[in-house]
């Protein structure tokens, strides 16, 4: 399937909620069965739902919907993100759905690789490769984010200590930093930055232009961004500016 149809095909379906392959195959001037595979195809991803006939989005509150938004700009930002981590190497995950693809294109590169993180979805999202090993912070349980948080969660990652944390973000301040939608979640990845030489966010460009609740990470706390070329300039001049590195993909 071509990205540009794989693109289109996730926002109509995001858009619609629920839409017919039969109205899919008339908007993107394909045949019926092709729309079925394309939509095999994102169903085996995790970024759909298909119930006869019909195209239906994963519930809003899950990580697998966030993961279908700008799902190709993820990719390409967690395979420059998966260039920073060596054969052998132990890092940090916070949870969120490009950090979801960081680890599982680490596990595709066949890279051995072990990932400390608080995301119940990231350990079952590389449960079937034998070269990714995975420990999982215990706390208190979040269903709808797949998390665990809290003071357990946060002792337990005193026992570690590594070199890089990879971090999304869901908004950005430019006097402050990178923001978070959730209390709980920002004070395990202030507890993750404690103990990790450096801190990487991984985040499309659209999140640069948005507010968020709660702050995750001063620029001073942060080592590299890593995002598509889409970002504002007045964002990447800020960035510049508080010595952060960027990578553009």
């Amino acid at each position: 399937m071509s990205t540009k149809r794989s693109d289109k095909l996730l926002d109509l379906v995001n858009q619609k909620q629920k839409i017919a392959v039969n109205e899919l195959s008339k908007i993107l001037n394909v045949s019926k069965v092709t729309v079925r595979k394309d939509l095999s195809e994102l169903e085996g991803k995790g970024l759909l739902v298909r119930k006869h006939g019909y195209a239906i989005i994963n519930d809003p509150n899950k990580l697998n919907y966030r993961l279908a938004q700008n799902y190709d700009i993820k990719q390409q930002i967690a395979l420059a993100a998966s260039n920073l981590v060596s054969e052998q190497e132990t890092i940090m995950v916070e949870s969120g759905s490009t950090c979801a693809l960081l680890v599982q294109e680490l596990a595709k590169q066949g890279k051995h690789v072990t990932v400390i993180t608080n995301s119940y979805f990231i350990a079952d999202f590389v449960s079937e490769y034998s070269n990714i090993t995975v420990f999982v912070l215990g706390g208190k349980y979040q269903a709808e984010s797949e998390v665990v948080v809290g003071p357990i969660a946060k002792t337990v990652l005193s026992s570690f200590h590594v070199e890089q944390l990879f971090v999304g973000m869901d908004g950005f301040d430019p006097k402050q930093g990178f923001f978070g939608r959730d209390i709980m979640r920002a004070d395990i990845v202030e507890a993750m930055a404690q103990n990790a030489q450096k801190l990487i966010i991984l985040s499309d460009s659209t999140k640069f232009s948005k507010f968020s609740l709660t702050k995750l990470a001063s620029f001073s706390q942060t080592d590299r961004v890593i995002t598509d070329n889409n970002i504002p300039t007045s964002a990447r001049q800020v960035l510049e500016n508080n010595k952060v590195a960027l990578t553009e993909v």
